[in-house]
């Protein structure tokens, strides 16, 4: 049966919080609404895009490719569209690299991060979730002090959809352990100092004892990119007439 009225979201972020990520991934994708999940080809990410694809779910899978991504990164693209069997979709940048730096100048990486994240992947991924009812992410509470408080499933203010981030409650060690267990394929950059995987220019090994995510725009105090940060969230009930009831 379908629910019939508007769903507190603070309820089934309850009533999710003790599911296991696949038992969230199930519930998205019989939701009754599109769902899509953007992956950047971290370690999360490829636990997700396993557990999906193993499970046949109906969930769009993308990338934001804004041009700048590491080789091993586009490697390991299509070693991932290989070994499941699926189609991981490319959402760009309205200009290429070589059109930005023509139009604002070279490296605006590097004068302006703020603004090339926001060119390079916040404006596209708003372009990619147009029409979207679930917003599937790989973040983890333990990697940053943004992070520490995401819900199971929360309001996007910013998307005007629903974000499910099922591995929320899993650690470093639970994702690894996944990924030894079944064999699934990651970046090896992971191997050689590298935690957190952006873009090049933006992305650089950490030390022992430095914070996982030190090496991303190293030297600056910005810790996102911006596409996690829900900066309004008024209203926490929204209209979900559609959606399986939790219950069942």
């Amino acid at each position: 049966m379908m629910r019939a009225a508007g769903i507190q979201i603070d309820r089934v972020a309850a009533e999710l919080e003790g599911a296991s990520a696949e038992a969230i991934l199930a519930w998205t994708a019989g939701a009754g609404g599109r769902a899509s999940f953007s992956t950047g080809f971290g370690v999360e990410g490829c636990v997700l895009v396993h557990l999906i694809a193993s499970a046949r779910l109906p969930i769009d899978v993308f990338t934001l490719d804004t041009g700048l991504l590491f080789p091993e990164t586009y490697d390991l693209w299509q070693r991932l569209e290989q070994r499941y069997g699926i189609t991981i979709h490319a959402v760009r940048p309205e200009q290429t690299v070589e059109a930005q730096a023509a139009s604002l100048g070279p490296a605006l990486w590097e004068r302006d991060p703020d603004r090339c994240c926001d060119l390079r992947k916040t404006a596209p991924l708003k372009r990619a979730l147009e029409g979207v009812d679930f917003w599937i992410s790989a973040i983890r509470r333990d990697q940053t002090p943004e992070r520490a408080t995401a819900p199971v499933v929360e309001r996007n203010a910013r998307y005007n959809l629903i974000k499910v981030n099922p591995l929320v409650r899993w650690t470093a060690k639970d994702v690894w352990r996944f990924v030894h267990a079944n064999d699934v394929p990651y970046n090896p950059l992971h191997d050689q100092g590298y935690p957190s995987i952006g873009c090049q220019p933006c992305t650089s090994a950490v030390a022992e004892g430095e914070d996982p995510r030190a090496g991303r725009w190293r030297g600056r105090e910005k810790r996102e990119c911006g596409l996690h940060v829900n900066p309004t969230n008024p209203i926490n009930l929204i209209n979900l007439s559609n959606l399986t009831d939790l219950s069942k």
